[in-house]
């Protein structure tokens, strides 16, 4: 549930010393000039706006860091990156901001791959097994105005990010997955300085950095106490997920060949974890 909360001024109280606060299940957080939030037990989510606020800088943090704690809160595994659907199951694309996450899954419903999720993707991790299942998120993208005009989309269609100028909310009207699905790998995209893309398997060691390094809002575990639920979740991940490098080209646009390396590695019968 979201709603709109009660007098500034009893939110203002809270925050003293610091934008995030935890107590007693719930999570608050303040972004200046913009809004109060809280988020409590998985359940609910409180907005408190600043009079004359930006509604798209409300939305931004709503649809991302309240989305992460809120599922957080829940037991459910935040990544961050973009989600794909290859013959029924998932792949999640992970890295760091600006590596083309978001592009190279756009990239994929352009090539008839559904999308699942964009920013954030919901891992639910079954109970008794390593075996974890992608829940869809809704349906739009976020996309830089380069990555638009590269897959042959027009930018002034769509609408700005908040004070990101060049980055739009690009809606998915067709390739949307909305069931959830089991997740069969993770791929790590990295910009590099090599001319030509590579592909490689990471061990379980390294898997397991790589599903710390991109958790969601990972920043935050330690004050909602999840450190060692998070720790014993991608530990469950990486014994049992594949978990792969690819590097791309830092220069030139090479989603559509990146996506034909993704869905070459996901037919292949065995993937040996060591």
């Amino acid at each position: 549930m979201i709603e709109l909360n009660p007098p500034l001024e009893d939110c203002q109280d809270q925050f003293k010393t610091a934008n995030y606060h935890f107590d007693n299940g719930r999570f608050l957080f303040h972004v200046p000039e913009t809004a109060f939030y809280s988020i409590t037990s998985g359940t609910q989510i409180t907005i408190t706006p600043y009079p004359g606020a930006d509604e798209a800088k409300i939305r931004l943090f709503l649809l991302g860091t309240c989305m992460g704690v809120l599922l957080m809160q829940r037991g459910i595994l935040p990544l961050h990156g973009s989600a794909v659907v290859i013959d029924g199951k998932v792949y999640a694309i992970v890295g760091e901001s600006g590596a083309g996450k978001s592009t190279l899954a756009a990239a994929f419903a352009h090539a008839g791959y559904p999308l699942m999720t964009d920013d954030v993707i919901a891992v639910s991790l079954s109970n008794d097994s390593a075996a974890a299942t992608v829940y869809p998120s809704y349906p739009q993208q976020k996309l830089w105005e380069e990555s638009i005009e590269q897959l042959g989309l027009i930018s002034h269609n769509y609408s700005s990010i908040y004070q990101r100028v060049n980055k739009y909310a690009v809606p998915i009207r067709s390739q949307f997955c909305r069931e959830p699905l089991p997740l069969a790998g993770v791929v790590e995209l990295i910009k590099a300085s090599e001319p030509e893309p590579s592909l490689k398997a990471y061990n379980r060691l390294e898997g397991l950095h790589v599903l710390n390094v991109h958790t969601y809002r990972n920043s935050l575990l330690h004050l909602l106490n999840l450190q060692q639920w998070q720790f014993q979740s991608i530990a469950r991940l990486a014994s049992g997920l594949p978990v792969y490098q690819l590097r791309r080209p830092a220069d030139g646009f090479s989603a559509f060949n990146l996506v034909d390396q993704i869905v070459s590695l996901t037919n292949k019968k065995e993937v040996v974890i060591s």
